[in-house]
């Protein structure tokens, strides 16, 4: 009986400590008016310690860059590039062999856009991102947002 009572503890104990699931990235998706017509959309990452997350310029041969789609809508028109903002960090990665470009804590990514005139209507798309810390990645990762533009 007490070692059926440690099986069954042990078990408990293991299958709990691997089917944790890791998230290690908490998103936020916010459009902002900034004028008449114009929105200012705002996706935040917060990347938990120890891990990091790629930035979207990360050259190929590397590790998986974050990509940022937007949702085709013939009502809204992207103005400029999507921008990233936080501390960039560059490493040579011997792993991947090129200079790897990532971010650790935050980083925000901003688009502006313009929607026609009188309408109201949403902006949605997806994030494709990997992250990794000193020794694991992560696989890529897919976060679908949607957000009303009025």
């Amino acid at each position: 009986m007490k070692y059926l009572i440690m099986a069954i503890a042990g078990v408990l104990f293991f299958t709990n400590a691997f089917s944790q699931i890791k998230e290690p990235v908490n998103w936020s998706f916010i459009a902002n008016k900034r004028g008449s017509g114009i929105y200012e959309i705002t996706i935040t990452a917060e990347v938990a310690k120890p891990w990091h997350l790629y930035s979207q310029n990360t050259p190929k041969g590397g590790p998986v860059p974050t990509k940022i789609s937007f949702n085709n809508n013939p009502l809204i028109v992207k103005e400029g590039m999507l921008r990233e903002n936080g501390k960039l960090e560059k490493i040579n990665d011997k792993m991947f062999g090129v200079q790897v470009l990532y971010y650790s804590n935050k980083v925000v990514f901003t688009q502006i856009v313009r929607v026609k005139a009188g309408v109201s209507t949403n902006i949605a798309g997806s994030v494709n991102y990997m992250v990794c810390d000193d020794t694991q990645c992560l696989p890529p990762t897919k976060k679908v947002f949607d957000l009303k533009l009025q």
